[in-house]
């Protein structure tokens, strides 16, 4: 292009104009084209022979404020935004092992460049690149799910990554319950069978045992993020009598203890029988919760004999029978409201009262928790599942929330 000057001339205006369309930075473009004075196309002067001016755009638009609102990162012009004033692209910097998020806004600034602050992402930077563009940098060391929309005269960035939601989590679960955060409260955790005991072996070979543990571990783990006193009967396949479950509670001093099992009948039942149900102690007249005791109470027949239990329970502090009934009907719907929101056709099979020997013996309100029937082949499936899993721990979690919270107002 050096030995033609007019062809230098065109593209150099080609990318002054196409830069301020795109508001990419041509100034070293523009400086140049402006120092062309006087060029001789061996034509005669004409009008298009005049001196060439330095071609600028200058935005009317003026950034008016920066606000975070509602976890979204708005910022508010004085005029409605055009389609073509925004620009928005990704890089990622491999040197410094960084992710950029770049929104170009062909605006100006009314006060100088901002540094903003967000949990999860490392540095947000919003500055005058130059005088026709506003520039906003979003950078962070892992990848980030970055939305904005553009609304008359603003623009709403929406930024979010684990560690975001994780905090954001947090934060909305110490609004609703101040008694998340009560680390006077203990909760003892009893994965049902163990060891030497798998409990009902259900659809394809699934084993109670092995199902109430996972449940029962990450109830543990979620109880303990929001700040109670959490210990477990074992945390491992490991037999442990009946008895000495709630032994351990009581050498803990529990304010609550939990027992989680699984469910399983005959094959010839098993498409028919599926739901949660949440059992507590009491000397229960029905068939059922009879039938279902019988099972859990099969670990420990050395223990007791049936009417030996009967005497035992008549002698029961029917306080902790009240307080244990409320803990189950809490546990219940909250375990039933946390899986309906991701699952269809989960069952409500109820509250209940029963002769369970795991909880005779505990000084403190005593449930325990039927998860599903391992013997249903749609529930087994489910219950395999880390995230049905993580997603019952959930409910159950919050169920004991909603006691203590219930508990206070009582």
């Amino acid at each position: 292009m050096n030995d033609s000057d007019s062809l230098r001339i065109k593209a150099l205006q080609g990318i002054v104009k196409s830069g301020s369309k795109l508001h990419i930075d041509v100034s070293n473009y523009s400086q140049e084209l402006s120092r062309e004075k006087h060029y001789n196309y061996n034509k005669p002067k004409s009008k298009k022979n005049k001196k060439i001016k330095n071609i600028k755009v200058k935005s009317s638009h003026k950034l008016k404020s920066v606000t975070w609102q509602g976890g979204k990162l708005v910022l508010k012009f004085n005029k409605k935004l055009r389609n073509n004033q925004l620009n928005y692209f990704t890089l990622y910097d491999k040197k410094r092992k960084k992710y950029k998020y770049v929104f170009d806004i062909h605006a100006s600034m009314l006060t100088k460049s901002q540094t903003l602050r967000k949990n999860g992402v490392d540095r947000i930077k919003l500055a005058q690149y130059n005088s026709n563009t506003l520039r906003l940098v979003i950078e962070n060391t892992k990848k980030l799910s970055v939305h904005f929309s553009k609304k008359e005269r603003r623009i709403e960035i929406t930024i979010s990554s684990h560690e975001i939601r994780k905090n954001s989590i947090l934060t909305s679960r110490i609004k609703k319950s101040p008694t998340r955060l009560d680390k006077n409260k203990v909760i003892v955790i009893d994965a049902g069978h163990g060891g030497k005991d798998p409990g009902a072996i259900g659809y394809t070979g699934y084993r109670e045992k092995v199902i109430v543990l996972a449940i029962a571990k990450e109830l543990s783990r979620i109880l303990k993020a929001r700040g109670y006193k959490v210990y477990m009967t074992r945390k491992s396949d490991k037999f442990i009598k009946l008895r000495n479950r709630t032994k351990f509670a009581n050498r803990k001093n529990a304010d609550i203890f939990i027992s989680i099992h699984a469910n399983a009948v005959s094959k010839r039942q098993a498409h028919k029988a599926r739901g949660i149900e949440c059992y507590f102690l009491a000397t229960s007249r029905s068939k059922r919760a009879k039938k279902v005791a019988e099972i859990e109470n099969s670990a420990s027949l050395e223990d007791m004999n049936f009417y030996g239990k009967e005497s035992f329970l008549n002698t029961l502090n029917s306080h902790n029978i009240v307080a244990a009934n409320k803990l189950a009907i809490d546990l219940q719907r909250s375990a039933l409201s946390a899986l309906k929101k991701k699952y269809k056709y989960v069952k409500d099979a109820g509250v209940r009262e029963g002769p369970f020997w795991v909880l005779v013996g505990a000084q403190m309100p005593a449930v325990l928790v039927e998860v599903g029937f391992i013997s249903n082949p749609q529930e087994a499936k489910k219950l395999v599942k880390k995230e049905y899993q993580k997603t019952m721990a959930k409910g159950l979690a919050n169920g004991v929330e909603r006691y203590f919270i219930n508990s206070k107002k009582r």
